[in-house]
């Protein structure tokens, strides 16, 4: 029986390990794949308030921006203008230097209240 996505919804990076750990508490292992993915995460600094930041970024209703962009933005956490521009160069969206600087200043702002 073949398996059939629902729906598609971007998550962070610690909403994924949050996951993880309801499978593996779940099916009391993960298979591979997914224990790959959890030994990666281990490796990163992951925040749980990023909740916070991807509202904080959302509300700055920056036309063009969406809901993957954010997580991405939320994951990578550029400081910089030019950092910023290197996570959105992979996908096909231009965002204004105005637009740019107020996503920075949003991501400073809350790696600054850690």
């Amino acid at each position: 029986m073949a398996s059939e996505i629902i729906s598609e919804t971007p998550i962070s990076t610690y909403q994924l390990k949050e996951e993880l750990e309801k499978i593996k508490k779940r099916d009391k292992e993960l298979n591979f794949r997914a224990a790959k993915t959890e030994e990666h995460l281990e490796h990163l600094e992951l925040s749980k308030n990023a909740d916070s930041l991807f509202d904080k970024i959302s509300k700055l209703n920056i036309s063009r921006l969406k809901e993957q962009h954010i997580t991405k933005i939320v994951d990578i956490m550029p400081s910089t203008i030019k950092d910023l521009k290197v996570v959105m160069q992979g996908y096909t969206i231009s965002i204004n230097n105005e637009s740019l600087k107020k996503i920075v200043d949003a991501v400073n702002g809350f790696i600054g209240k850690k």
